[in-house]
């Protein structure tokens, strides 16, 4: 079963905020999980999901392991600057622990999971929300002030607000890597090797914080791969493994 078009957000002056709720059949107090699209800050919706990726496979894999999940929007980089898109996905876990006797969901059980921007997103809501209890994040960005590794300031100033060197408690803000804590919950990274647009080095340097901090983390580099996991021969494979990741988490 799919609830479309739930609006779990609204903001004075901006669009409605929309998720899809996806439901696994016959389970009763599902766990959830977030799914946050990628797309550089600037495009893609709740429903978009990387020209890689097995049509439908990552709302379909969750609920066939009988997990529900909420893939949402946000406001994208023309709408909104930092830290509007943060607030969104706080919102999205508000409104899923708000209504979760409705949906038959069991939000103490709630993941977070994301491509690029939505890999971004997903660590800071990780990082700074006490309600999830995993967090999958692929090819994410996490440390803004590294990016000097020939990437252009173009990927992030304008969602940023900013441009970097201009503003550094900004950047710190906005990077999932000033954020971690013994507290943070177990995170899988996942990232291909010949990223160019965002190197893997990025989820490297996350996995190492984390560690250091004591936290529950797991690289997973892939060999060869670009951004979007391009070239890799089975990313419906990938899909797979990080279900059952966010399976063992939940039902821990």
């Amino acid at each position: 079963m799919i609830h479309e078009q739930l609006t779990y957000s609204v903001i004075r002056g901006f669009r409605p905020l929309l998720l899809d709720l996806h439901l696994p059949d016959g389970v009763d107090r599902a766990p959830v999980v977030i799914w946050i699209h990628g797309g550089s800050f600037h495009s893609g919706d709740r429903r978009w999901l990387h020209r890689t990726f097995p049509r439908n496979s990552v709302f379909e894999t969750l609920t066939s392991a009988g997990i529900a999940c909420a893939a949402i929007d946000y406001r994208l980089s023309a709408e909104a600057t930092w830290p509007a898109q943060r607030e969104d996905v706080a919102a999205a876990i508000d409104f899923l622990r708000a209504n979760a006797d409705e949906y038959g969901l069991d939000a103490d059980r709630l993941g977070v999971w994301g491509d690029s921007a939505g890999g971004h997103l997903a660590l800071t809501a990780g990082l700074t929300s006490q309600h999830v209890r995993a967090v999958v994040a692929w090819y994410p960005l996490t440390d803004i002030a590294t990016m000097d590794e020939g990437v252009d300031d173009d990927l992030y100033s304008p969602w940023l607000g900013c441009w970097p060197a201009t503003n550094p408690d900004r950047v710190a803000d906005a990077s999932p890597i000033t954020h971690v804590s013994a507290g943070a919950p177990p995170c899988l990274l996942v990232h291909g090797t010949a990223d160019t647009l965002v190197p893997a080095s990025q989820s490297e340097r996350m996995h190492a914080r984390l560690l250091g901090e004591g936290v529950d983390s797991t690289y997973e580099a892939i060999a060869g791969a670009g951004h979007g996991f391009e070239g890799h021969p089975d990313v419906g494979a990938l899909v797979s493994g990080s279900v059952a990741y966010l399976s063992g988490k939940l039902r821990a």
